[in-house]
């Protein structure tokens, strides 16, 4: 029996924009079946919403923590939420 799905909201701080950060972010959750959505804010940050099985989202917080190449990551912020059955990943 597989474990229920969870879902996190993130914040990455640091030089994460114009550097490929949403999309490389949502190759890599479709590549792991993990749903949500990204977008840059006006602040300089890029928030995310990530939902699927613990094991992938746990994953792609990893990996949200130093981002492609030329991405510079210098915090994450990460919360609970409840998950509300999101599946495709998209760029807003």
């Amino acid at each position: 029996m597989s474990e229920p799905p969870i879902r996190r909201h993130a914040i990455v701080n640091g030089h994460v924009q114009g550097v490929f950060f949403r999309d490389a972010t949502r190759r890599q959750a479709l590549a792991s079946g993990v749903g949500g959505w990204i977008r840059n804010r006006p602040d300089g940050t890029v928030e995310a919403v990530l939902e699927g099985p613990p094991a992938a989202v746990q994953q792609m917080l990893q990996f949200m923590q130093s981002g492609p190449p030329d991405a510079q990551v210098e915090r994450l912020q990460v919360s609970d939420e409840e998950p509300e059955g999101l599946s495709s990943f998209e760029i807003h």
